[in-house]
Order: C-alpha cells, then sequence, then structure tokens
C-alpha cells in the first residue's frame, strides 16, 4: 500500500505513523481527505542522553518505521514528513534551536532523506499542528484560520488557503509573545508582559498553586476548582482568560481569520475556558468581526498527521521545485 512516514518529535516522546496517501493522492484536489492510518508507534526521545542522540533516535526510529512499511505494506514509503519544536528553518531544512531539546542547527531534513532515501519535508511542530487542524480538523473548510494551542507555553499557526503561513523568517503566529500586560512577569523571550506568562496553562497552573498552597496544582486542577465555584480559582482563571483575550483581539485585528481554533491542555477544560472566552472576545471586539471560536479535534494526533500530510504534499510538487512546502505565496 502507497504510504508517508509521519513523525512528530516533542521534548519527551516522539510520535510516528505509517498512512496511506491512496485515499486522497491529490491533496491539492481533495484537501480535507484524512490520511488513512496504517500503523502507529511512539519512542521516547532520549534527550538526557544530549541533542546527538536525540537526532540518532529521530534517524534510528524513521528508519525502523520504513522497514515496517516495506515489510508489512508492501512497499517503501514514498516520503517523510517529521514535526520539530522550537526554531525551525523549514525552507531550508534546518532545525535551528530547541532548548528542550539541545540540538542547534541540525540539518535534519537532509539527514533523514540520506537515511530513507526518500523525499523528506521538516515543519514546525505547532505550524504542523495547525495545518492538520485546519485541512481535516476544527478548521476544515475555513479558508483563513488561526490555530492557538494552550499548553507550557503558546503559540499559534496561522492558516491561509489550506497551508500555513511560516513568515520570512519563520517566526509567524508567535502569539504568546504578543505584551499584553506591559511591564509585567519577565519572559524568557526577554520582554515583560508575554500573553503566555500569563494564560498558557503553565502559567495557570503556576498562579493556582501559589492561591491553594499546593505545589503539585496543575491548570487542571484550577479549571476543575471553576467549575466547582471556587472563588479564589475564578479569580485566577479570569485573570487567564483575560489576557488570553486581549491577546486574541490583537491577534484577531491583524489577521482576521474566519476560525479560531483554541487547543492543547487548558482547551481540555471545555466550556469552562471556551464560554468565558467568547464572551471575553465579545466584550473587546469593536469594528472587528468576530469569528468562530471553537476547540481543536485532533489532540495529540495533530502534530503527526500534520506531518504525515506535509510528507503526502511532496508527491504533489515538481522534482525540481526547492520552495518550502508549507509555504504560501499569495
Amino acid at each position: 500500500m502507497r504510504h508517508v512516514i509521519a513523525l512528530d518529535v516533542g521534548g519527551t516522546w516522539m510520535k510516528a505513523a505509517l498512512l496511506g496517501v491512496d485515499s486522497a493522492v491529490d491533496s491539492a484536489s481533495a484537501p480535507g481527505a484524512a490520511p488513512v492510518l496504517l500503523h502507529r508507534e511512539r519512542r521516547a526521545t532520549g534527550r538526557e542522553r544530549g541533542p546527538e542522540a536525540v537526532v540518532a533516535e529521530i534517524l534510528d526510529f524513521a528508519a525502523d518505521l520504513a522497514a515496517h512499511g516495506a515489510a508489512h505494506l508492501g512497499g517503501a514509503a514514498l516520503a517523510a514528513g517529521v514535526a520539530v519544536p522550537g526554531i525551525v528553518d523549514e525552507r531550508g531544512g534546518r532545525a535551528v534551536y530547541a532548548a528542550n531539546l539541545g540540538w542547534r542547527d541540525v540539518p535534519l531534513r537532509d539527514l533523514l532523506a540520506e537515511r530513507l532515501g526518500v523525499p523528506v519535508a521538516l515543519g514546525h511542530d505547532v505550524r504542523t499542528g495547525g495545518l492538520a487542524e485546519g485541512r481535516i480538523g476544527a478548521g476544515k473548510g475555513a479558508a483563513r484560520f488561526l490555530f492557538v494551542p494552550l499548553g507550557t507555553g503558546i503559540a499559534g499557526a496561522i492558516g491561509i488557503g489550506g497551508g500555513v503561513e511560516a513568515g520570512a523568517h519563520g517566526f509567524a503566529g508567535e502569539i504568546g509573545h504578543i505584551v499584553v500586560r506591559p511591564g509585567g512577569a519577565d519572559c524568557p523571550c526577554g520582554q515583560r508582559g508575554c500573553l503566555e506568562r500569563y494564560a498558557s496553562a503553565a502559567a495557570v497552573g503556576e498562579a493556582w498553586a501559589a492561591v491553594c498552597a499546593r505545589p503539585d496544582a496543575d491548570a487542571a486542577d484550577c479549571a476543575k476548582a471553576v467549575a466547582d465555584g471556587d472563588p479564589a480559582a475564578g479569580r485566577v482563571w479570569r485573570d487567564a482568560v483575560d489576557a488570553l483575550a486581549d491577546g486574541l483581539v490583537t491577534a484577531l485585528t491583524l489577521l482576521d481569520p474566519g476560525t479560531l481554533i483554541i487547543g492543547g491542555g487548558l482547551a481540555e477544560a471545555g466550556e469552562t475556558l471556551f464560554r468565558p472566552l467568547r464572551e471575553a472576545v465579545a466584550r473587546r471586539i469593536t469594528f472587528q468581526t468576530p469569528p468562530a471560536i471553537v476547540p481543536a479535534a485532533l489532540g495529540d494526533t495533530a502534530g503527526c498527521l500534520g506531518a504525515g500530510l506535509l510528507a503526502r504534499d511532496l508527491l504533489d510538487r515538481d522534482p525540481l521545485d526547492r520552495t518550502d512546502p508549507t509555504e504560501v505565496t499569495a
């Protein structure tokens, strides 16, 4: 069966899949067709052994997946896609920097292509997840969307016409570093008052742990306390929602998306988050057209599915075309 390799590399785990492509060989004519899952696996990154070991684990994992496909699916994979965190040069195929993995300037696309003998696409983890949400998830059918996962930090993926915009330098969508509280909390990026210092799952967990005097408390505990009517939790939650709404309205003003997709750990609170968030955004909007604000649909599979979509896209490209497969041009 015709298939591609998909890898989503996280700080602790790698999620991988072999995805069939015959259901939608031409992704341009059938962008909403989800790849068929043929095999799924996960493996530790091995980051405790250093960045070189992580790269070796990725290469070995990809090779093992290729061997599995050749043995069980009737032939070799046609292409591969890999999503990685940090700063990513998608056009150049380089994993530039990732604090949680320790690597710098790794030519990961070329290393994988050499190991596997097939074309490889490299993508940023959030943009790759956004690509999947836009094509086959909560943003399916939306010409323009903004995908914002709320996890340890906050990032964003700007969806336009079936692709995701990387920006001139690969930093498009970094909504977590919009300053929403000038002069506020220090951020590792060097600014003060960034959105992710107030509205990420990590920030909410930290604030709630301080209030309830439980060092191990997290955002999910805060959300449960809010649902149970705890007034102290309600104040922590409102502060986070207000900061998030401030950041999102800035993004909406600049980008005018039709759909705003919220994912990540904080979104698992469901209507405990979405009801006050929709209300807070509505209060702040003046001339802007309000988007549909919806939960992400693909959960933690988005990155892996998106990597598979990147790989599938390679099959539709002219072999002489060297442009970034994730880049959108007007």
